[in-house]
């Protein structure tokens, strides 16, 4: 806990993008907190991939090492619980915690994540990002060339059959139910061997959340290695909708480029904001918010020093 309550940057999200924003903003001497729950997305996922340095590491490896090294800047402060509510004030913002703690900062960096929307499918849960997986660029490699199953329909069943043949030959759409893909999509996707499953599926078989096999309402199974499946997701926290930020068709933070939301003064980095869910997209947007962020706390420093027109002929 920390006896600070005003800060200049207020970081409500302690993971990749939250510590990416405090190293740049520690490195930036601005006086930083970031609050953290301690409840990551990717809590059981066994091993990170596809980022420089640490690929294979575990994913608390990653972050514990990022929080020892974010914390050597004696600018930053670490605080251990949930934040719950922000409020618009005269010069800046207002957070409260779920412990009553309540902190003001000139700006906010929400990096507070999504929460995944699981089917509700015996085993869904506990093989979520371990076998049942989302990205082919972090997990694709370790189940290359083996029997994989996408558990999707229509377009988003197309475009993942596309997307993940390229890892295996060995591929089944499983659409747990009527199929609704085209005719012409179902050709094509047959055409590359890739077969279309319509049973309605029962259960996940997995063993420590490492799937076994698919199992059907009819008693059928089919034995896989994994599964690939992009369940829809909400906002992890209701502080960026409170705030008035605006959402994207898909349900993100609509940023810019410097990761600025529709609100002044409100930044936005890692999974709320980006389709790209990865430990090095997310580290990178919280480096370019934490940086954007800066310089946006210098405009308004030397900007209320500007002396206004008809003031200055005053003073003439």
């Amino acid at each position: 806990m920390t006896n600070e309550k005003t800060f200049d940057v207020i970081i409500i999200g302690g993971s990749y993008a939250g510590l990416s924003a405090g190293m740049a903003l520690g490195r930036a001497l601005r006086k930083v907190i970031i609050i953290d729950s301690g409840k990551p997305c990717n809590v059981q996922t066994p091993h990170s991939h596809n980022f420089i340095t640490q690929d294979g590491k575990t994913p608390k490896e990653i972050s514990s090492l990022a929080k020892q090294q974010v914390g050597a800047y004696k600018t930053v402060t670490f605080y251990d619980g949930l934040a719950i509510s922000s409020t618009k004030t005269t010069n800046g913002f207002e957070v409260k915690t779920q412990s009553g703690d309540t902190f003001t900062g000139k700006k906010i960096i929400l990096a507070t994540g999504i929460k995944d929307i699981l089917p509700e499918i015996k085993g869904a849960a506990e093989c979520w990002g371990i076998s049942m997986i989302h990205c082919p660029y972090c997990h694709g490699y370790e189940y290359r060339n083996e029997k994989t199953g996408i558990l999707a329909n229509g377009e988003s069943a197309f475009e993942l059959a596309k997307l993940i043949s390229n890892w295996t030959k060995n591929l089944t759409v499983f659409t747990n139910g009527k199929s609704t893909l085209t005719k012409d999509q179902s050709e094509i996707i047959s055409r590359k061997n890739v077969e279309i499953n319509e049973n309605e599926i029962h259960s996940f078989g997995h063993n420590d959340g490492q799937i076994e096999n698919i199992q059907f309402k009819d008693t059928s199974t089919i034995s896989v290695k994994a599964i690939y499946a992009r369940p829809s997701f909400i906002q992890h926290s209701g502080i960026p909708k409170a705030l008035g930020c605006e959402l994207t068709e898909h349900g993100l933070i609509k940023v810019d480029m410097l990761q600025k939301t529709s609100v002044p003064g409100v930044f936005a980095g890692g999974d709320n904001a980006t389709l790209m869910r990865s430990v090095a997209s997310a580290v990178f947007t919280g480096s370019m918010a934490g940086a954007a962020v800066n310089r946006e706390l210098i405009d308004d420093e030397f900007n209320s020093m500007m002396v206004e027109p008809e003031k200055e002929k005053a003073l003439i």
